[in-house]
């Protein structure tokens, strides 16, 4: 098997199940407080326009990283894995509490156990690893640039509007929880 066929293996996993959450974990008004903000749509253009974007790039122009060197895709699925393990292990942690929209269900608890110990958003620190991954494996520096930038800053604001969520609904428990524990990077930020 070769390393692209690895890769793209991994890869189509991760769109085959994003689409999969996309379809099964919404939650609707009526079984909990939606508070999206746009959020969601704001965060697929962008992850999708970005990801074709620097993939066309990446395809058409120079391997311009560390001059081409093939080890890069090694690392890529390396790092296509790992994004993908943490990505999932938040999910599932999370279990019925995930929502691919920003809400809260009535009988929803805090989670700071498994990933949720060392960082709030370990869902989004493995699509950002995820995101690394996809422009590490096209060896350019303006496709890594483009599927880093564009979709951090969405998730960004997506963090923020769950944030706002969050403190509304677990109040001083959350706050605590934000001050004992970093967003995305353990002990960084």
């Amino acid at each position: 098997m070769t390393i692209q066929t690895v890769f793209m293996t991994l890869y189509w996993a991760w769109i085959a199940s994003e689409t999969l959450l996309q379809l099964v974990t919404p939650t609707l008004r009526k079984h909990g407080k939606v508070q999206d903000r746009g959020s969601l749509i704001v965060l697929l253009i962008v992850i999708f326009a970005s990801f074709w974007a620097a993939m066309a790039y990446g395809e058409t122009h120079p391997h311009n990283m560390l001059g081409g060197a093939p080890w890069l895709r090694i690392a890529a699925v390396a790092m296509l894995a790992g994004g993908l393990a943490v990505r999932w292990t938040a999910v599932l942690t999370l279990g019925t509490s995930f929502s691919t929209n920003v809400a809260i269900h009535a009988t929803q608890t805090l989670q700071t156990k498994g990933l949720y110990r060392w960082v709030r958003h370990p869902s989004y620190t493995g699509m950002l690893i995820i995101f690394a991954a996809v422009g590490v494996y096209e060896r350019n520096w303006l496709s890594l640039g483009i599927l880093l930038i564009f979709p951090t800053s969405a998730l960004l604001y997506r963090i923020h509007v769950e944030e706002i969520a969050l403190t509304d609904a677990f109040g001083s428990e959350y706050i605590a929880y934000s001050k004992a524990t970093r967003r995305l990077i353990p002990g960084i930020y």
